[in-house]
Formats: structure tokens, sequence, C-alpha cells
């Protein structure tokens, strides 16, 4: 239907990069925000290839905006992370540049999907 490939590829990629950033947080002993972020930054990808086997375009598009959600939240928690000085400037443009363009395909991705549902 759509690039589910390269968005499929991207969010993995970055699922593995947050699975990296926990390890580091937990060794920090930052376990609030690392199990949170944990579980946002992989879900994005998990939702996206879930939708790859949707039942019907409302489900392959409920997956899709239910990944852009989870991206949204895995956002602040970058931010917060930033913030409260557990990452530093760099890892989080990079993590956050990614984060970001996987906002962008997903939100081009739900708008095509539901212009075909018409």
């Amino acid at each position: 239907m759509i690039k589910e490939n390269k968005l499929a590829d991207l969010s993995f990629q970055f699922a593995k990069e947050i699975i990296f950033l926990v390890k580091d947080l937990k060794e920090k002993r930052e376990n609030i925000i690392s199990n949170q972020i944990g579980r946002s930054g992989t879900s994005i990808g998990a939702n996206i290839n879930e939708a790859q086997y949707a039942q019907s375009k409302a489900d392959f598009v409920s997956k899709l905006q239910i990944a852009l959600k989870e991206a949204n939240e895995t956002g602040y928690w970058l931010k917060l992370l930033l913030e409260t000085n557990y990452i530093d400037e760099e890892r989080f443009r990079v993590l956050e540049n990614t984060c970001s363009r996987l906002r962008v395909m997903l939100i081009t991705s739900c708008k095509t999907a539901k212009n075909n549902m018409s």
C-alpha cells in the first residue's frame, strides 16, 4: 500500500536504539523513564508490523495511529531525559530526529490510507 518496508525498517532500527538507551539508563539506576520509553519506543515498530497484516484498511489505519501516539509519547520521554541530564544533547538529537521522521512518515501513511478508503 505505502512505504511500509521503509517505515518498518526505520522503526525497527529505532527500537534497537531505544533498547540500547534503556540498557544505559538502567546502568545509571534510572528505572521510571527507562521503563516508559522502553515500552513506547519499541511499540512503534510493533504496531507498524501489525499494520502490515491488518484485517482491513480501517484496522491498518488504526494500527498506524497507535504507532503515531507511541512515537509522540517517546518524543516526550526523550525530551524529559535530556532536561534531567540522563542523555546528552547529541544522543537526544539523533534519537529525536529519527522519532520525528517516524512521526512524519506515519502521518503521511495515515492520510494516504484514509484517502484510499473513500
